[in-house]
């Protein structure tokens, strides 16, 4: 029998794909449109989407706090900056998602932690890239710190979910 509790995508609530579904064909090397499809149908993974928001944003705001008064309080440069702001708000953040965010999925401190640093520095290099030419179209700095951080976000999320608080992390 079918837990009702339990969302549709789960693997032992009795739900079985649709042959539209269980379609092998990848949408990237090892991501298959029935897993992505099982993954959409998680109510589990919502959740924690909106978690990872309000932790993101709770991180943006400690991240435009710094950034802010780096650039327009002590006149640093925007990049130096950026990588500043960016260091106290992925400790903000790691230690946010570790504790609230991905709880169950807590592995080892140290593995995890580096995981997560390597996701967030690929983010940062992302968020770098965005910022400054936000700023050579003619943005204020922190009006295109705020967009840059913005458009980085979901490939921030989907980094730390499938690998630094994945499966796959040693517990």
């Amino acid at each position: 029998m079918v837990d009702p509790s339990r969302g549709r995508g789960d693997r032992d609530s009795g739900y079985s794909p649709t042959p539209v579904e269980s379609s092998s064909a990848p949408i990237s090397p090892g991501i298959s449109r029935a897993r992505v499809s099982a993954a959409l149908r998680r109510r589990r993974n919502w959740a924690q989407l909106v978690k990872f928001c309000v932790v993101g944003a709770s991180g943006y705001v400690v991240n435009l706090g710094v950034f802010s008064v780096l650039v327009l309080v002590l006149g640093l440069h925007y990049i130096p900056a950026a990588v500043c702001s960016f260091l106290v708000a992925v400790t903000n953040n790691y230690a946010w998602n570790r504790l609230w965010t991905f709880r169950d999925q807590r592995g080892h401190l140290g593995y995890q932690g580096m995981r997560f640093l390597i996701v967030s520095t690929l983010a940062l290099g992302a968020n770098l890239v965005v910022l400054h030419t936000l700023v050579t179209i003619g943005l204020a700095e922190v009006v295109a710190q705020a967009i840059a951080i913005v458009l980085v976000t979901p490939v921030n999320f989907v980094g730390n979910k499938l690998w630094s608080f994945g499966p796959t992390t040693i517990r």
